[in-house]
C-alpha cells in the first residue's frame, strides 16, 4: 500500500465488505499543527483512521464529523473526514481530505477511555452534503479501547455487525474495518472466520506492512475482491472568508464591542492553527452591503 491510502475489498461470498486505511504525511501535518502528549496523539490518530473507514462506507458528498466529549484529561476530540468524489456517479474512484484536533488538559495516563476521557459520549454527525438534513448519533462512550466504542456505536445504531482494528504512534496510524453488507443477510461461520483472522494482526504489522501484504497474510485462503486504492491527505476547510461569514453572525456591535476592547478580532483554527485577524477597518468592512442573517429555529 503507498503512504495515505485506502484499500476497499469484498467477500462476495460471506456479504461482508472491508477497508484498509493507511496513513503517514497527512497524520504527521496534523501532529505538527500541535504538541499534542503521547496518548491523546494516539487516541487522536485511531479516530482519524477510524472516520475515513466509516466515511468510505457511506456515499455522501458532505463529510462524516466524530467527536467524544468527556469530563477527564481529554475533555474534546474532534475528526472530520470529507469524500472528494472523482468519478461521479460510480461507487469507488474517491479521495479522502481529513482533519482533527483534541483539547486536554494536564496528565494524560494511558489505559482505557475511561482514564483517558472520564464518563465520556460518542457523537458521530453525517453531513450528507447539498443542503440535505444532518443526521446525529449519541452514546455512551463505552468500552476499552476506540475500536470498541465504535463498534457498539454501529451495532445499536445502524444494525450492522463491525469490527474495527485501529493503530498509530507518532509517525503512522492504520486500521482495519470488516463489516456486514447493508440489506444482505450474514453467515455466521463466516463472518467468525473472518474476524477471527483479522483479530490475529498486531499493532505494529497495522502499521509497518504494506496494505496487500496485511491482506495476503490474514486472507490468503478467502475468496477476496481488492479495488483500487483511494489517496487520503490532510485538508482544513477553514478560511478567511467563513470566518467572516460567522463573524456576521455575531453582529456589528458584538464585533464592535471586541476591536474596542482587544484592538482587534482574532481567530485561531483550531484544526490546521491558522491565525486570522480583523482590524477595526475589516470589522466595519464585514458588514458593509451584508443583510443581518436571520435567526432561525434550532432543533436539538
Amino acid at each position: 500500500m503507498s503512504a495515505d491510502t485506502l484499500h476497499r475489498f469484498l467477500f462476495p461470498v460471506a456479504n461482508v465488505r472491508g477497508e484498509l486505511v493507511h496513513l503517514d504525511e497527512s497524520w504527521r501535518t496534523v501532529l505538527e499543527r500541535h504538541d499534542y502528549p503521547e496518548t491523546v496523539r494516539h487516541l487522536l490518530g485511531q479516530m482519524l483512521v477510524a472516520s475515513t473507514l466509516l466515511t468510505a462506507t457511506i456515499k455522501i458528498s458532505g463529510s462524516i464529523i466524530m467527536q467524544v466529549q468527556g469530563d477527564g484529561p481529554i475533555t474534546l476530540m474532534v475528526v472530520e473526514c470529507r469524500p472528494k468524489h472523482t468519478d461521479e456517479g460510480t461507487e469507488w474512484g474517491s479521495s479522502y481530505e481529513l482533519r482533527g484536533m483534541a483539547l486536554w488538559s494536564g496528565e494524560v495516563p494511558a489505559g482505557d477511555l475511561a482514564a483517558s476521557f472520564g464518563t465520556g459520549r460518542l457523537v458521530i454527525t453525517i453531513d450528507p452534503g447539498a443542503g440535505m438534513e444532518r443526521y446525529q448519533g449519541i452514546v455512551e462512550l463505552t468500552g476499552t479501547t476506540l475500536a470498541e466504542a465504535i463498534d457498539d456505536y454501529l451495532e445499536r445504531s445502524e444494525q450492522l455487525p463491525t469490527r474495527m482494528w485501529l493503530a498509530a504512534d507518532g509517525q503512522q496510524a492504520a486500521g482495519l474495518l470488516l463489516q456486514r453488507l447493508p440489506g444482505s443477510e450474514i453467515d455466521a461461520e463466516h463472518w467468525n472466520r473472518l474476524t477471527t483472522l483479522s483479530a490475529t494482526i498486531t499493532d505494529r504489522e497495522l502499521l509497518e506492512l504494506e496494505g496487500r501484504e496485511v491482506l495476503h497474510r490474514l486472507f490468503h485462503e478467502e475468496d477476496l475482491q481488492l479495488f483500487p486504492e483511494e489517496p487520503v491527505r490532510f485538508h482544513c476547510s477553514c478560511s478567511r472568508e467563513r470566518v467572516a461569514e460567522m463573524l456576521r453572525g455575531m453582529g456589528l456591535d458584538e464585533i464592535l464591542d471586541i476591536v474596542q476592547t482587544e484592538g482587534a478580532v482574532d481567530v485561531n483554527c483550531e484544526f490546521c492553527n491558522m491565525h486570522y485577524r480583523f482590524d477595526a477597518v475589516d470589522a466595519q468592512q464585514l458588514f458593509v452591503e451584508q443583510p443581518q442573517p436571520e435567526v432561525g429555529k434550532t432543533r436539538h
